[in-house]
Parts: structure tokens; C-alpha cells; sequence
């Protein structure tokens, strides 16, 4: 049986996907590519599967690369697979997108509201600058952020949530029993949780336990038991007011 959310100390959260609008952002930046190529009836499913396939290669064969250039990589191998014509600035206008990603609406709103609660804490598959310009559009101050760029892999590995533990333990006195891992991608996130023993909160922003979707990211074969699950932010920050405590 699930805890209760009151018992945890700190949240630990994924960022693009979970808080920022990781689909939307992707889809944006793809435009000029498409434009360019005649491309307006090519399916955002269809484009957005390919590059999740794509960015998790890389991110398992160039742990090292800096995000920005992992972006601009990803964008000239999409654009090969699909037979679109790119170029050196649309790759690296790609590369900068990050940036001008959205920021899903309920995501500061819920994140002041859980910040009174918990120490927050950003595990993300980014660099620090592309988190920091994200940060801007979240409304809070995170505790800590843990980014690829100061690990040097990228999640699902297992150094990213060995690093998370070990700076909560050193730099706050956290255990792994004080931790509840927040986020959206499976493949990404609760994997590894489960494995390094971690409680883990689900939020289903595409409703994929209903409708079967999984987005830009790629399937898995069988799920990981999820402690809590929730359609948005808001609804965890509702799930931790009706709680009282």
C-alpha cells in the first residue's frame, strides 16, 4: 500500500515532459524544417516517434554530448530518416530551441504549492543553461537540479539516479525512503526508480494508462509498478491539499 503523500521530504522531478511541454516545444522547432520541405501534412505522431527514437540513441552513444548539440544532431538524422532536406542553420536554430518551449499551465501554480511542502529537486536530461531558461517559466526556486550536462550521461542510465541519491544523502542529509521520484516518461524515469528502489509518482499528462499512447516516447515491454498516479500537476498538488497535513 502506497504511503501517504505527507510522509515524503522531497520530490524529485523530470522536467521536460513532466513540466515543460517536452511534445509542443519539439513540435515547434520542427516547423521551419517542414516548411522548407513542403511538409505541413507530415503527421506530429509520426514526426514526434521519430525523434524520440532518435534522441534516446543518442543520448545511450554520446552520454558526453552537450544537450544543444545532441538537439542539432537528432534534427539532421530526423530529418535523413524522413527524406528532408536540411541545413547547417536549421539544425543549430533546432539546436537553440529549448529555450522557447512551453511551460504546461498548471506546472507553476502546482510547483509554489508543493515548494511550502517539500524540498524540490530537478533530475533532467539537459544542460544547466537549458534548464535555467526553462527554470524562468516555473515560478519557483528549485532546492537543487541535477542536469546530464553535471552527471555526463543521460537518463535512463544508472549514474543519473546514483548522483540524485548521493548529492540528497551528502548536501541534505535526504535517504532514498525520503524521495518521491515525480514524472512523466516511463522509459526514462520510473524505470530506473523502481531499480534503484524508489518511490515514484506517475504523471500521465497523454493518459497513456487509458488510451494506450506513448507519444514521442518509446514503448515499453512491460510497465513499472507506479506508486501514485496523476493526469497533471495539478492534480498531485490537489492529491497533497486533500491530504491535510
Amino acid at each position: 500500500m502506497a504511503r501517504k503523500l505527507g510522509e515524503f521530504k522531497v520530490l524529485s522531478f523530470d522536467c521536460y515532459g513532466t513540466l515543460i511541454d517536452w511534445e509542443a516545444g519539439i513540435w515547434d522547432a520542427l516547423q521551419p524544417l517542414l516548411v522548407r520541405n513542403g511538409s505541413a501534412d507530415l503527421h506530429r505522431s509520426r514526426a514526434l516517434q521519430a525523434f524520440g527514437r532518435i534522441e534516446s540513441r543518442l543520448q545511450l552513444e554520446q552520454p558526453g554530448l552537450l544537450y544543444t548539440t545532441l538537439l542539432e544532431r537528432a534534427h539532421h538524422a530526423l530529418a535523413e530518416q524522413l527524406g528532408l532536406a536540411t541545413t547547417a542553420g536549421l539544425d543549430r536554430d533546432f539546436g537553440a530551441s529549448l529555450p522557447h518551449w512551453p511551460a504546461f499551465r498548471d506546472s507553476a501554480d502546482a510547483l509554489r504549492y508543493l515548494k511550502t511542502r517539500y524540498r524540490l529537486v530537478v533530475l533532467s536530461n539537459v544542460s544547466r543553461a537549458g534548464f535555467a531558461a526553462s527554470n524562468r517559466k516555473l515560478g519557483v526556486e528549485f532546492d537543487a537540479v541535477y542536469t546530464a550536462e553535471d552527471i555526463g550521461s543521460y537518463k535512463p542510465a544508472d549514474a543519473n539516479f546514483e548522483y540524485l541519491l548521493r548529492h540528497l544523502r551528502d548536501d541534505f542529509g535526504f535517504e532514498k525512503r525520503d524521495v518521491l521520484h515525480t514524472a512523466q516518461s516511463l522509459r526514462h524515469d520510473h524505470v530506473p526508480a523502481r531499480k534503484f528502489g524508489l518511490a515514484n509518482a506517475w504523471i500521465d499528462r497523454q493518459r497513456l494508462s487509458e488510451s494506450g499512447d506513448w507519444g514521442a516516447i518509446p514503448e515499453l515491454d512491460r510497465m513499472p509498478a507506479i506508486d501514485y498516479r496523476y493526469f497533471s500537476m495539478a492534480d498531485m498538488a490537489d492529491a497533497v491539499r486533500a491530504e491535510g497535513g
